[in-house]
């Protein structure tokens, strides 16, 4: 299968400490400037409007940037941010990387990540799952890792089916290696177009965006881990590479173990896929994820802090996918549960999505919820028969939880206000 090997290391780009032009310079340091009002105004970190500024001076500016780098792309509806890092982490072993590791993955955003590239000879870059096409286009990457796709902000994402048929059409044509889920139905038919394709084994636990065929519409047949349409006999391609318990299985069906400092299976299949990814770069499995297993936390992802006399682990769930698998890290003893939901843009201001999470997986912890559509989540699991408490904010939340470590599980917006929160 082409692309499926462990290459070798590759060599030294040539290209990295080549200069832009003078057009491109400008644009950069004017998007600089504009980031620096934005930080000193309190609007946050800036990229966004530095990456506008610069590409409005200069539309080119991405490609550019790009040019003098050997770019990964990594898009999905979950997991985008932390597979990034992982890449990311993983190439450090062959060079400098260049990342958006904070998760500003539309073109400003990326923009603005690469206006810093120094010597980088990488880019690693995670992009929105609506601009994967044009951003492709723009940055010429050498590899694209596809993860998953599920419903997620319903009132500005296209329908699932939709944005699997935009991933296919821009990548049909595309050089780059293409490293893609095989247990994801929608996934496997976008990237089937793609002539050089790395299927990876990295499991799929939300399967309810996938029930029919995205090729014909047909019934989808799931047995096992397996999946298929009969009705045109599009199925589950054989994967080079595969997550099996705590070990990354490679192309020639060598074992490599992991021991990732983040939780739960879904990290474990993101590390399955980062490391088919770094092989494509000349990084062997084994180095790729002992460097993986140097990352504890991303973007505040899974930190443990401690807030108003009480330990927090800080969780981030968006959709109804996410939450599946947040919930799974919290199996075990019923320890308290502070639940929150915005809906700001960023999240997406539709909240029909909460009920298709099963919140009854929560049944016998103490649950508290907050955030702006509390009272959303309070019927929610009203319905689902659970008890729960109503607070105002995070100071309440904690303080109405039962002694034990607080898992803190949050959708965007909502995450950051708790990071914000616990920083004081």
């Amino acid at each position: 299968m082409p692309g499926s090997s462990v290459p070798g290391p590759d060599a030294p780009s040539q290209h990295s400490g080549e200069s832009l032009p003078p057009r491109a310079k400008f644009a950069v340091t004017a998007g600089r400037v504009a980031a620096a009002v934005s930080r000193r105004a309190g609007r946050g970190s800036g990229s966004v409007i530095g990456g506008r500024v610069a590409l409005r001076l200069d539309p080119d500016l991405l490609a550019k940037l790009a040019r003098h780098l050997d770019v990964v792309l990594v898009s999905a509806t979950n997991g985008k941010t932390t597979t990034t890092r992982l890449i990311a982490e993983a190439l450090r072993a062959n060079g400098q990387v260049v990342s958006n590791a904070l998760g500003a993955n539309m073109p400003a955003g990326i923009t603005s990540a690469l206006a810093g590239r120094g010597s980088a000879r990488y880019g690693v870059i995670e992009v929105d799952e609506k601009y994967l096409a044009s951003v492709a286009r723009d940055v010429a990457p050498k590899a694209i890792a596809l993860l998953n796709l599920s419903r997620d902000q319903l009132d500005r994402a296209a329908e699932t089916r939709m944005l699997a048929e935009r991933w296919r059409e821009g990548l049909a044509g595309i050089e780059a290696t293409v490293i893609a889920n095989a247990d994801d139905p929608l996934v496997a038919w976008a990237a089937s177009s793609s002539r050089d394709v790395v299927w990876v084994a990295a499991g799929q636990a939300w399967k309810d965006d996938a029930w029919s065929c995205p090729s014909c519409g047909g019934v989808m047949h799931r047995p096992g881990d397996d999946w298929y349409c009969a009705e045109c006999h599009f199925r589950r391609p054989r994967p080079a590479w595969a997550l099996h318990g705590d070990h990354v299985i490679d192309p020639a069906g060598s074992a490599w173990p992991m021991s990732l400092r983040l939780p739960g299976r879904a990290n474990k299949a993101n590390a399955a896929t980062s490391a088919a990814v770094a092989a494509v770069f000349g990084v062997h499995p084994k180095v790729a994820l002992d460097r993986m297993s140097t990352v504890a936390a991303v973007a505040g992802r899974y930190d443990v802090v401690e807030y108003a006399g009480r330990q927090l682990r800080l969780l981030l769930a968006k959709n109804p996918a996410g939450w599946l698998e947040t919930f799974t890290l919290i199996d075990g003893p019923p320890a308290p549960v502070i639940l929150s939901v915005n809906a700001l843009s960023a999240d997406g201001t539709d909240t029909s999505w909460l009920w298709d999470v099963d919140y009854g997986r929560l049944a016998g912890h103490p649950i508290v919820v907050t955030g702006q559509r509390r009272l959303d989540l309070a019927v929610r699991l009203d319905v689902a028969g659970l008890r729960f408490t109503v607070a105002e904010n995070l100071a309440q939340a904690v303080a109405a939880c039962p002694p034990g470590r607080i898992e803190a599980i949050a959708n965007y917006t909502a995450f950051q206000q708790f990071r914000r929160d616990v920083r004081g």
